[in-house]
């Protein structure tokens, strides 16, 4: 029995896994004044919480894997393999979007964050700008990974 499927579909999911949190995060966080605990600071919810720890700790283990299991399909295919012109786009679009997660839409969230929202209607409304433009920011990564898709599967002659 062949590892490649089990490889190939294991790759896939730690790959789309690593930028999970900096897609869906900008849709999760919301201004909720029941949440808003003594010292005046919101109360992330739990999906946001573990997508906050998925972007942190957990993104350190999920990329290790990423990085194990295309070593891996590369052993098992041959080096050959990133030869492909569809390949080499396909990670370079990946990387761009690594770029954009780590160093745009990780540190906007972690200001986003630490805008109190009680402080009042200019801070609030700050804070629905800050969140709109990182919604934005996870559209074109979404564009992004969408692409990158197509190109996995299509394989086309570039």
């Amino acid at each position: 029995m062949s590892l490649f499927p089990f490889l190939l579909g294991a790759h896939i999911c730690l790959a789309l896994l690593l930028f999970v949190p900096s897609l869906l995060l900008p849709f999760t966080l919301r201004l909720d004044r029941e949440r808003i605990d003594t010292t005046g600071v919101q109360r992330p919810r739990a999906i946001t919480r573990g997508l906050l720890w998925l972007g942190g700790s957990g993104g350190v283990i999920v990329g290790i894997g990423v990085a194990v299991t295309g070593l891996s399909l590369v052993a098992l295919i041959g080096s050959s393999l990133l030869s492909q012109p569809w390949l080499l786009v396909a990670l370079g679009l990946y990387a761009v979007n690594l770029a954009l997660a780590f160093f745009i839409q990780r540190p906007s969230v972690r200001r986003l964050l630490r805008i109190r929202p009680t402080d009042g209607e200019d801070d609030r409304q700050r804070w629905r700008d800050r969140a709109a433009r990182l919604r934005y920011v996870s559209y074109v990564m979404g564009l992004v990974v969408g692409v990158i898709g197509f190109l996995m599967v299509a394989k086309p002659d570039l």
